[in-house]
C-alpha cells in the first residue's frame, strides 16, 4: 500500500466553527468548542489516519484583529500554521461578503501559493441564497480549489471535505 499525507490548515476568524469541523473530521472531540470566541488559544493538532492517507490537521486560533499581546500572540500562531501545510481550509460562514479579516486570510494563501478550499460552515443555519451569495463573493476573491457548503455540527458535508482534502495528499511516510 502506498502511504499517502497531508497537512491542512483550518483558518477562519472566531467562532465559525473550525474546532467543531477538525472534531467532526477526526471523528472524536480533541478541540474545546465552545460560544466564547478565542477559546482556541494555541493550535491544536488533530490526525486522522483513514485508508493509505494521514491528515494531519492544524486547527488554528481565530484570525481577528488583536487588541491585546494575547490576540497578538493568537494571530500570529494562525498566520504561522497556513505557511507550514499543504493546502488551506478557510472557514466562513455564509455572509453576502468578503470581510476584512477573510481577505487578509486569502492574501496569506497567495504570498505562500497555497491552494484553499472553502468551507462555507453553519449552511443548518442559513438560507439558499444567502449561502449562494457567499460562494458567489468568495469565488471572485479568490480561485478556490472546492468549495463546500457544510454543517460541521451535524456532520452535513463533512465527508464531502475530506474527499476534497485527499485530492492534495501526496506520496510520503506518515508522521
Amino acid at each position: 500500500m502506498t502511504k499517502k499525507n497531508v497537512f491542512v490548515t483550518i483558518a477562519g476568524r472566531p467562532n465559525v466553527g473550525k474546532s467543531t469541523l477538525l472534531n467532526a473530521l477526526v471523528g472524536e472531540k480533541i478541540a474545546i468548542v465552545s460560544n466564547k470566541p478565542q477559546t482556541t488559544r494555541n493550535r491544536i493538532t488533530g490526525v486522522l489516519t483513514k485508508g493509505g492517507t494521514q491528515y494531519v490537521f492544524l486547527d488554528t486560533p481565530g484570525i481577528h484583529k488583536p487588541r491585546t499581546y494575547l490576540g497578538d500572540y493568537m494571530v500570529k500562531a494562525a498566520e504561522s500554521a497556513i505557511s507550514e501545510t499543504d493546502l488551506c481550509v478557510l472557514v466562513v460562514e455564509p455572509h453576502s461578503s468578503v470581510g476584512d479579516i477573510e481577505n487578509s486570510i486569502i492574501e496569506g494563501v497567495k504570498k505562500r501559493q497555497l491552494p484553499a478550499i472553502l468551507a462555507v460552515n453553519k449552511t443548518d443555519e442559513s438560507n439558499a441564497k444567502l449561502i449562494g451569495d457567499t460562494i458567489l463573493a468568495y469565488s471572485k476573491a479568490f480561485d478556490f480549489a472546492a468549495v463546500v457548503p457544510m454543517s460541521a455540527k451535524n456532520l452535513q458535508g463533512v465527508d464531502t471535505l475530506l474527499l476534497e482534502i485527499t485530492k492534495f495528499a501526496q506520496e510520503g511516510d506518515w508522521f
